[in-house]
C-alpha cells in the first residue's frame, strides 16, 4: 500500500510501513545519523536525524517514525539545524577534542557533524577526561569511554549480529555510561573479541589495539581481500601503509558477510610480516641434488625453491611409492581452510590421478 506524503515541499508516494529516514535515502534527501546504521535496528538515540512534521507538537526523530497518508516533513528547517547543532554541541562537552591525535581522525562520524554544522565546544566547556584510556584488558579491543557518545551502536551490533550481548548501559543522567557485562572486563562478559563494536563504533571510544597509532585513514590504502582462514570466503579490507599491512577494516560491500568477521579474519594478520612466515617452498638439499638420506655435508639442509621445483618432486616421490606399493599406499589430507571447489580437486587428484579413495577431511566431524 503506498501512501503520499511530503518532503521538503516534494511530493512522494512511499510504502507504508517505512520510516521517514528510509524513505529520505530513497529520495536523496540528506538527513544526519550517528547511532542509526542500516545493519541495527533503529533506536533514535542520538536526536541527529530530527525533522519537524507539520503538527507536531515536537521534533521527531527519522530513523523510528512510520509515515502516514498526507504527512509533511522539512528536513532542514530553522528550527530543526539549530536543534541538531545543540545536540552536537552537547556530545562535544562530553568528548575530548583531541581529534589532531586520534586515530579514527578522518572517519569519525561525530568528527564530520561537527565540521557540517559548525558545531563546537560549549562555552561553559568540556568535562574532559573521566575514565581510564584503554581501560580494558582485553588484547584486540582498545577502549576510551572518553569519546563514547552513548548511540549504543556497540551494544545492538553485539547483541543482534554476533548475539553475544557483551555491552550495556550502566548508571542514569550524566553519569551513564557503557560497559561490558556487569562493569566487569570484556572477555569476563563472554566477549569473543570479533571487533564487530569497533566496526560499528562512530567515534574512537573503541577501536582496534594491534594497529593503535600505526596510521590514521588518509595515511592507509584500502585492499578488499579474501579472508584466508577458511572456506567461508568472507572478504574484508586490508589496511596498507608503506607497503605493509597494518590492520583490517570490514568491507560493508562483501557480499557473503557484510560487516561481520570473526576473530582470526580480524585479527589473525600479523603472520603477514612475521620473520618466521616460510614464503616460499623448502625442499631438503638431499631430495635436491639427489642423493642419499644423510646430514653429512647438510643434506638434511632446507633450500628454498621456486613452487615449480617442489610440486615436480612430489610428483616424483608420488609415483615412485604408487609404482613400488600401490595407490592405496597414499593418503591425502584436506582442509577446511580450502574452498569448496579446491577441495573438490583433491578429491579428483586422489580418486582419478592417484588411483586411491584414501582421502579425510580435518572438519568432516
Amino acid at each position: 500500500m503506498a501512501v503520499n506524503i511530503k518532503i521538503n515541499g516534494q511530493p512522494i508516494q512511499a510504502e507504508a510501513g517505512k520510516t521517514v529516514l528510509q524513505v529520505a535515502k530513497e529520495h536523496d534527501v540528506h538527513i544526519p545519523t550517528l547511532c542509526y546504521h542500516k545493519d541495527l535496528n533503529p533506536t533514535g538515540n542520538c536526536r541527529m536525524c530530527i525533522v519537524e512534521v507539520k503538527g507536531g507538537r515536537f521534533l521527531q526523530a527519522a530513523c523510528v517514525t512510520p509515515i502516514w497518508e498526507g504527512m509533511e516533513i522539512e528536513t532542514s528547517s530553522e528550527k530543526v539545524m539549530k536543534d541538531r547543532k545543540l545536540t552536537l554541541e552537547l556530545m562535544l562537552a562530553n568528548h575530548p577534542v583531541d581529534c589532531m591525535t586520534c586515530d579514527v581522525a578522518g572517519e569519525c562520524e561525530l568528527q564530520d557533524l561537527a565540521y557540517e554544522y559548525q558545531a563546537k565546544v560549549p562555552a561553559w566547556g568540556a568535562k574532559g577526561t573521566r575514565y581510564k584510556v584503554d581501560s580494558d584488558p582485553n588484547p584486540f579491543i582498545r577502549v576510551d569511554m572518553n569519546k563514547c557518545i552513548l548511540c549504543r551502536r556497540c551494544e545492538s551490533a553485539c547483541a543482534e549480529i554476533q548475539g553475544r550481548n557483551v555491552w550495556g548501559v550502566a548508571k542514569r543522567g550524566f553519569e551513564e555510561v557503557i560497559v561490558a557485562g556487569a562493569g566487569v572486563p570484556m572477555l569476563e562478559a563472554r566477549c569473543e573479541s570479533c571487533g564487530q563494536c569497533v566496526a560499528y563504533c562512530p567515534t574512537g571510544a573503541l577501536s582496534n589495539k594491534m594497529n593503535y597509532g600505526m596510521g590514521r585513514a588518509h595515511q592507509v590504502t584500502k585492499v578488499t581481500t579474501t579472508c584466508s582462514y577458511c572456506g567461508v570466503g568472507c572478504q574484508f579490507d586490508l589496511l596498507v601503509k608503506n607497503n605493509k599491512v597494518i590492520g583490517v577494516a570490514s568491507n560493508p560491500n562483501a557480499p557473503v558477510n557484510g560487516m561481520a568477521l570473526c576473530v582470526k579474519g580480524r585479527y589473525g594478520y600479523d603472520y603477514i610480516h612475521h620473520p618466521d612466515r616460510v614464503v616460499k617452498p623448502r625442499v631438503r638439499r638431499y631430495l635436491l641434488e639427489e642423493r642419499g638420506k644423510t646430514k653429512e655435508d647438510g643434506g638434511w639442509d632446507w633450500i628454498d625453491v621456486e613452487w615449480d621445483v617442489a610440486l615436480n618432486i612430489v610428483a616424483k616421490k608420488f609415483m615412485e611409492i604408487r609404482g613400488n606399493f600401490g595407490a592405496d599406499s597414499i593418503g591425502l589430507l584436506t582442509s577446511a581452510k580450502c574452498l569448496n571447489e579446491e577441495n573438490y580437486l583433491m578429491n579428483k587428484l586422489a580418486r582419478q590421478v592417484i588411483g586411491t579413495n584414501n582421502i579425510d577431511h580435518c572438519a568432516r566431524l
